[in-house]
């Protein structure tokens, strides 16, 4: 079921053209997300006419694929009618778009399977490289033209609808932090009488985090919560503690922020077992403590693990451990500051421990909107997941387009 598979590069073609006239176009970067973005190099007194130029339309992809995990990085043009690149990337375009539709070899990039694909096919000792005649000896399907629209369309749809959830978890980010200031630092939360508190003579008293209203107190996050626990990794040397998949377990590259409803590894029960791993419960609050995303929170929607490098935060009710999600926000930066360490920052459950929060009346606190602010990001996060399951879907479409076209003649 393969006779509609075609080698790639017979439809595309490499693009080497310099930028020689020295144009002021935006330098860019081709990251694992399949997407161009703006450069950080510095580029103060390099010669960029030696620089590769990119249109729109044209794709772009760096062909060492060694350190960038299981992914390639590859991209297409789109907002851009003119970028520049670096001559580490590989610039090429489809030769005929009224037999190749770009937006669809695009989404065939971004399949799963294309990156386990291009690792496979790497070569290279100190580096492994996905060469120019490796990319043109790959097979895919080429379908119909309007076929392929078809397809693009349906996957239009489903992105479309992951920017506005997007947009909506942004702006519902936005409101909780609004809220969180207005209620917990502002103290303009509604008196009794319906009007803010602080303004219209709430009783306030000093605390050693300034003025606080009565019968509110400042603790510390350890008193804060229920409980705190850290993780722990079983051995990666052992298969058997990872499978049978059966607990989740969440690592620290998946705390950005972020509302938590499913894990990307399990860990089995002898894993679990062998392991000084615990299991969280759900409304838990973690936080990273090590690299790049030290400091960031997650708020957890599922029972999971997570390795050493989590904190959690466990709170007797969800309402405290809303406000405590979006405290540890508000706070990240000077958070993030206390990390110590060399080449990686290293927060610890001792400092994390140590941190002031205010803490409300449970009338405020049951009646602060942040636990509603929560259940609406659960809900947008949701289905942001369901859309990506049937991108998921639409991608294994095109790999049976050809069964499709037999099935539609019976």
């Amino acid at each position: 079921m393969r006779s509609n598979y075609k080698r790639l590069g017979d439809y595309i073609q490499e693009v080497n053209i310099r930028n020689k006239d020295l144009n002021d176009y935006p330098l860019m970067g081709v990251s694992i997300q399949k997407a161009l973005m703006p450069s950080i190099a510095n580029i103060i007194g390099t010669d960029m006419s030696t620089y590769k130029l990119i249109k729109k339309n044209q794709f772009a992809y760096g062909p060492v694929t060694s350190r960038n995990g299981d992914k390639i990085s590859i991209a297409i043009a789109e907002k851009y009618e003119n970028a520049l690149l670096s001559q580490a990337y590989t610039v090429f375009e489809v030769v005929d778009k009224n037999e190749l539709y770009p937006e669809y070899l695009m989404m065939w990039f971004k399949r799963p399977e294309f990156d386990r694909y291009a690792r496979f096919m790497s070569h290279g000792s100190a580096r492994e490289i996905f060469s120019w005649a490796e990319m043109c000896d790959t097979l895919l399907p080429i379908p119909s033209p309007e076929k392929q629209l078809e397809i693009v369309r349906e996957y239009n749809v489903i992105q479309n609808r992951i920017k506005l959830n997007n947009l909506l978890i942004a702006k519902l980010g936005e409101t909780a932090q609004a809220i969180y200031k207005q209620w917990f630092v502002d103290f303009e939360f509604p008196h009794e009488n319906g009007l803010p508190y602080k303004s219209n003579g709430g009783v306030m008293v000093e605390s050693v985090l300034g003025e606080i209203p009565k019968e509110w107190s400042i603790t510390s996050i350890k008193d804060f919560c229920l409980d705190m626990k850290n993780g722990a990794t079983p051995s990666r040397g052992k298969l058997e503690y990872w499978f049978p998949c059966t607990i989740p377990w969440v690592k620290t590259g998946e705390i950005c922020n972020n509302i938590l409803i499913e894990a990307e590894e399990y860990i089995s029960e002898l894993g679990y077992k062998k392991s000084s791993t615990k299991i969280l419960p759900e409304n838990s609050v973690l936080m990273a403590m090590y690299g790049a995303t030290a400091g960031q929170v997650s708020f957890l929607k599922f029972q999971a693990s997570t390795n050493q490098a989590c904190c959690a935060m466990i709170c007797d009710s969800v309402d405290k451990a809303a406000l405590l999600y979006f405290h540890l926000i508000k706070n990240q930066k000077e958070i993030a500051n206390l990390a110590n360490g060399g080449a990686q920052p290293n927060l610890s459950k001792a400092i994390i421990e140590t941190l002031l929060i205010c803490n409300p009346s449970v009338k405020i606190l049951q009646e602060s909107p942040l636990r509603t602010v929560i259940e609406n990001l659960e809900i947008a996060t949701r289905q942001n997941n369901i859309y990506k399951k049937i991108e998921l879907l639409l991608f294994a479409r095109m790999t049976n387009l050809e069964l499709e076209k037999e099935f539609s003649t019976y």
